[in-house]
């Protein structure tokens, strides 16, 4: 007799409902929504947003199909995509700056399916249309950043040791401290070396001036470029969550490059624009006692005086401000567009952390009746947007900046000091734009393949093998189900490799099937009973199942770990319709097979097809 014990029988159908389960919303598709995220880190989200969004909606006599609030933000469902821009406008208008209103889609699952935690898995951008975009991290400039703050740090650790120096410059990814006698030199560099253990010392004399050289080895470098591209993907992180896009897809891609896909998105033009700037903040003092026209002129042509460096403001006319910074864009904890009370032209308002508010306060008290330049920093480019007179002492964190050309440039560059500033520039490599409609089309040619080779292997499983076919049929149909709900489960993005991966899966389930039916005929030929048959064929297959699919499994693994971007897609699909298929060929069928042949007593033939005597 073939019985399973009672808990394998409820294992396998509790398996199978939680794959239904989780496998449904993947076919209720999606409707168009707007999704409301705080633009500021200081707006709370809480349920009274959730009723704002409804009230509005109620006022507005706008129709919804659902609206609730996640860990992100609120999201609002609509029938069609007039009622969705309308509603994004209205949202706009009446919640101002505080929250970023962004155009999104949502699957159309019911509620009870929401709070099993059932969704869909994302679809990748091939699949639902969106920008791509292939960006090589300036490493180079990295290191030169990483030297140039070194600057500063030498100068705070050789005063706090009293130590005498002349100056301090970089050539490059060098740093050079300057002496007038060996025995300061020694000092500094024995501070240094204890400090900066990671730094490569040379001493050097060149007439009666010693030298100090400090060049970054190359773990220092390792580590800065490392840090340099996770800074950024972080950055790109924060940007890409101001912009309110859904699932975007972020990944380092070898040692230098980041791949940013943007699905659902299709103005190429303004993702480019906020995903590869660098803007930061320095607040530097005006060196007003060298501000004469003739120190001015000079210092255009290259002839700056030592201490000060000279940039243009946004009428032309030069600045010169001092080299030391008072204060840069890494102190920012929040910023957001405004509008000057008294001008009416736009600002932004920028919030300081604590040492930043403490530091600006002082600056301010000790500067009274100065000037300070607030330089925008972009792509190597230094700009003073402004550079206004110290009336009074400065307290609270809170800064105003004006002198905006207009709200759009107000409201981007707060989006860029808000989102932190790239670690190293970005330079896009390589770009590409898929529509929504080639998309859908990329997931309709997916699903028919996947759908036309179920049914050749269908067909040909039910003549070649009749009832025992059809069994593995269905043990393959739930092999699918099974593969579908993990990837809903895990929140997976699928891709067209991934749809690629669901069809080979088909293919190579269904050899395990083969392996069973085909030992049972041959269990069948030597005589053996069907019951008997049933058994040896389960049991003596599994050793061939096993080798076959971990070896196979290796390679999917190996793909994994060593593949990038669409292979490691690829992968993922891979290794876990093996692990599944292994599930439903040998656990599924059998409890199947089980019930139809195992509980009859007297048992003279079996459905599997013509057996031929050798």
């Amino acid at each position: 007799m073939n019985r399973y014990p009672m808990w394998k029988n409820i294992l396998v159908a509790v398996m199978i409902l939680i794959g239904l389960i989780y496998t449904i919303p993947n076919f209720f598709g999606e409707s168009p929504a707007v999704q409301i995220t705080p633009a500021k880190s200081t707006t709370k989200l809480d349920s009274a947003l959730l009723d704002k969004v409804e009230d509005i909606f109620k006022q507005e006599k706008i129709e919804y199909d659902g609206v609730y609030q996640d860990a992100r933000g609120v999201k609002a469902r609509f029938k069609n995509t007039d009622t969705q821009i309308r509603a994004k406008d209205v949202l706009q208008a009446n919640l101002g700056t505080d929250y970023t209103v962004a155009l999104n889609l949502l699957s159309r699952s019911p509620n009870w399916l929401r709070s099993l935690g059932a969704k869909p898995m994302y679809l990748g951008l091939d699949l639902r249309g969106g920008v791509h975009f292939l960006m090589q991290v300036d490493m180079k400039a990295a290191l030169s950043k990483a030297a140039e703050r070194f600057v500063g740090d030498f100068k705070i650790a050789l005063r706090k040791e009293r130590i005498s120096y002349v100056g301090v410059s970089r050539e490059g990814e060098t740093v050079q401290i300057h002496f007038n006698n060996a025995e300061e030199l020694t000092k500094a560099h024995a501070v240094i070396a204890k400090e900066y253990p990671n730094l490569t010392l040379e001493e050097s004399t060149i007439g009666e001036e010693k030298i100090l050289k400090a060049s970054l080895n190359l773990v220092e470098q390792k580590s800065i470029q490392d840090f340099a591209i996770k800074q950024n993907i972080q950055t790109l992180h924060n940007r890409i969550n101001e912009l309110g896009v859904a699932e975007p897809i972020i990944q380092q891609q070898g040692a230098d490059r980041v791949v940013v896909q943007l699905p659902g998105v299709q103005d190429t033009a303004k993702a480019k624009e906020i995903l590869g700037r660098t803007a930061t903040l320095e607040i530097r003092m005006v060196d007003e006692e060298k501000s004469d026209a003739a120190t001015l002129e000079k210092a255009e042509k290259g002839q700056a005086p030592i201490g000060d460096d000279v940039f243009k403001n946004r009428d032309g006319r030069a600045v010169l401000v001092k080299k030391s910074v008072v204060l840069t864009g890494d102190y920012i904890t929040d910023a957001g567009p405004g509008v000057d009370s008294q001008s009416g032209r736009s600002t932004v308002n920028v919030t300081l952390d604590a040492r930043g508010a403490r530091i600006f306060q002082q600056v301010t008290r000790e500067n009274v009746g100065k000037r300070m330049a607030i330089l925008l920093i972009e792509k190597g480019s230094t700009e003073v947007i402004t550079a206004p007179t110290i009336n009074e002492e400065i307290g609270g964190g809170r800064v105003q900046i004006s002198g905006m050309a207009n709200t759009q440039e107000a409201t981007d560059i707060a989006l860029l000091l808000r989102a932190g500033a790239l670690a190293a520039p970005m330079d896009i490599v390589e770009e590409r734009t898929v529509g929504p409609s080639m998309g859908q089309d990329n997931i309709n040619r997916g699903i028919h393949s996947t759908l036309w080779g179920f049914a050749a292997i269908a067909v040909m499983m039910m003549i070649y093998y009749v009832a025992f076919g059809a069994v593995s049929v269905t043990a393959l149909a739930i092999n699918l189900l099974l593969l579908v709900a993990i990837l809903s489960m895990l929140q997976a993005t699928l891709t067209l490799p991934g749809l690629a991966a669901i069809a080979l899966a088909l293919g190579m389930a269904i050899d395990a099937n083969v392996l069973i039916n085909e030992r049972i005929r041959e269990e069948l030929r030597n005589g053996n009973t069907p019951q008997a048959s049933i058994h040896a064929g389960y049991e003596r297959a599994w050793d061939t199942i096993l080798d076959s699919n971990v070896t196979t499994l290796i390679a999917g693994l190996a793909l994994f770990m060593f593949g990038t971007g669409p292979i490691k897609g690829f992968a993922v699909v891979h290794v876990l319709g093996i692990l599944t298929s292994m599930f439903s060929a040998v656990l599924v069928s059998r409890a199947i097979v089980n019930l139809i042949y195992g509980y009859r007593r007297k048992l003279t033939k079996l459905s599997i097809g013509q057996i031929y005597k050798g």
